[in-house]
């Protein structure tokens, strides 16, 4: 862990690190910003936002890299480890007037050679859905037709190189009808082609559909359900049109979202300090959770979705149990707010020694037999904990990491003495610090699923599904997007599974966003949202909020100064980790064996 103090040590930038696995190293060749390469001026810009999708490109250089710094947009080809980056020929580049991108994501589901679809929020509200590779503006939401021209995209401003290339100006028209505030996320809706989320720092999210426009008229809405600190309401118009839905989720800015891998669950993080996690379908509250103090910034979920961490204004990355609904662990490293954290699927691993059962291709099984451990991903075979003469797990370990305002990259291993406090321990730990660990009980809030008489997580899923228990539990609740379509709520009809694209054969899962199963409450009670708030001063020393003492404390792993400004950015990839900072720098940090080092690597 990096020390106190600021000598010349401290500030030093770093340019490589090692960990378990071997060094880590920074590669110059492979660092993408704006052409010239002058630093960006930082000062009350929006943060620095990184999206990359692959294109299934025969040639091998698939993978495409899209960025915002200022009020530019940038997309090109991401080389990674392998090639230099030619910053001169972006494949696509936009300036913005009277606005600035804030974040955006590509539709990995229908992307092409030929064919991306981009989603952009930006700081006045607005969402557009552009195709950086046909050049084209296809759609703009959050906006009504007959306004004036309040921004547009320029070519022909601080063209770098005459070689690059360009397309012709083009003018839209914004009149944000439906949320004035900056757009804090956008995802699409895994699994679909058309569905995706916004969420603002008026602490609303709204789900759009791009085949539907939005009206010409701010939308009137009508509550569909309500729960503690957060309410939804549908679009209350003759025709369909989006909004679809309309989220209200805590108090102040959502500054974050993210779907489960398998996408039936979402996390936001808001302004207030709070983790609340959704069922999407049923639109219930899951679970929730409490920040030390301060707002919380980031969320991310574990690869077979059993965990999930948060980062905020505490300085502190927490981690939380989807199934126990508890804080298990936090983590101090960092001296300043998080701003970004992010699970590793390539290094999280189940380490050989005990038997263990094995669910995967025979690539898979050739790997772990190679590697003593199997690098598990998202959207790949997982081990089972479980011994196959005892229940008791084996030693699992999962990585993630962190970056801040501190300029700072945290890694950070959750270990089984972490995960299962009540285990025997197949060896010591070294990086996590277990005293005075206890297990609060799950579920205090009324709204979490629990796991009854098992305070202990069940073994790892051998597929991206959550944990039966969890999911049979969320079944038996009444569910508002299933069975017959209530009345006064038949336009969120249209939200059928039409447009869906079922992965992995998951067959027994539906998107049916019908109405259905609604209390018979009477019109006023329906329309009349009484939230049941949470005192926050009273949440310390509870389970949505455990003191300090009485949840172990992680240190990190590495804890490293790597930039000049503060940092924004952190994806882990195959063959790379990806962060980048404010001045606008995307780097790309080697793994161990994926780049020649001309000479001996050295420990820092």
């Amino acid at each position: 862990m990096a020390t106190e103090g600021g000598g010349k040590e401290m500030n030093e930038i770093k340019t490589q690190f090692t960990t378990r696995e071997g060094l880590y190293k920074l590669l110059p060749h492979s660092e993408y910003s704006r052409p010239n390469r002058v630093p960006f001026n930082s000062q009350g810009s929006n943060p620095v936002r990184v999206s990359f999708v692959n294109l299934n490109d025969q040639s091998g250089n698939g993978d495409r890299l899209c960025f915002n710094v200022g009020r530019e947009l940038y997309f090109y080809i991401y080389k990674g480890v392998r090639k230099a980056a030619d910053l001169s020929k972006p494949i696509d580049k936009r300036i913005y007037k009277g606005t600035q991108p804030t974040c955006h994501d590509f539709n990995h589901l229908t992307a092409t050679a030929e064919s991306v679809s981009l989603l952009v929020g930006f700081s006045a509200g607005q969402v557009q859905l552009i195709d950086p590779i046909k050049k084209e503006t296809s759609k703009l939401f959050n906006e009504e037709n007959s306004c004036q021209h309040l921004w547009k995209v320029d070519w022909n401003e601080e063209r770098q190189n005459e070689g690059s290339k360009t397309s012709e100006e083009a003018l839209v028209t914004v009149q944000r009808l439906i949320d004035k505030s900056r757009v804090t996320c956008v995802r699409w809706v895994p699994g679909s082609e058309s569905l995706f989320l916004v969420a603002h720092s008026s602490g609303n999210m709204y789900l759009y559909n791009v085949e539907h426009t939005c009206g010409t008229t701010a939308p009137h809405y009508q509550l569909l359900k309500q729960g503690e600190s957060f309410a939804v309401h549908t679009c209350k118009s003759k025709s369909t049109r989006n909004p679809l839905l309309k989220w209200t989720v805590g108090e102040g800015a959502l500054n974050e979202f993210a779907f489960s891998p398998d996408g039936k669950f979402l996390a936001c993080v808001s302004q207030d300090g709070f983790l609340r996690v959704f069922n999407f379908d049923s639109v219930e509250l899951h679970g929730t959770m409490k920040s030390y103090f301060g707002g919380l910034l980031c969320v991310c979920w574990s690869p077979d979705g059993k965990y999930i961490v948060t980062g905020g204004e505490d300085d502190l990355v927490t981690v939380w149990s989807f199934v126990d609904c508890r804080v298990i662990a936090r983590g101090h490293g960092h001296k300043s707010w998080v701003s970004v954290v992010a699970f590793d699927p390539y290094t999280t691993s189940v380490e050989e020694g005990d038997p263990m059962e094995f669910s995967g291709s025979d690539e898979d099984f050739q790997d772990l037999l190679h590697f003593g451990r199997d690098r598990a991903n998202s959207t790949q075979s997982r081990l089972s904990k479980r011994n196959s003469t005892d229940s008791r797990p084996v030693s699992v370990t999962y990585r993630f990491g962190s970056v801040g305002q501190d300029t700072q990259l945290c890694l950070w291993d959750l270990t089984e003495d972490i995960l299962f406090p009540h285990q025997p321990l197949s060896r010591a730990r070294t990086h996590t610090n277990v005293m005075n660990a206890t297990s609060p009980p799950a579920g205090s809030n009324g709204n979490s699923v629990t796991t009854p008489g098992n305070s202990v997580p069940p073994p790892l899923p051998r597929s991206n599904s959550l944990p039966h228990s969890a999911v049979s539990n969320a079944g038996s609740k009444s569910s508002v997007m299933d069975g017959a379509i209530a009345s006064g709520v038949s336009k969120f009809a249209t939200l059928s599974l039409h447009d869906r694209k079922e992965r992995h054969h998951e067959k027994d899962h539906k998107r049916n966003h019908s109405m259905g199963h609604i209390s018979s409450k009477s019109s006023d009670k329906l329309n009349l949202v009484t939230k049941n708030k949470t005192d926050p001063a009273k949440t310390l020393g509870t389970p949505l909020c455990p003191r300090m003492e009485d949840v172990p404390l992680l240190e990190p792993l590495i804890c490293k100064k790597i930039a000049h400004e503060r940092l924004t950015v952190l994806i882990f990839l195959e063959d790379c980790i990806v962060t980048a900072c404010q001045e606008g720098f995307i780097c790309t940090w080697g793994r161990p064996g994926k780049v020649v080092i001309s000479h001996p690597p050295g420990s820092i």
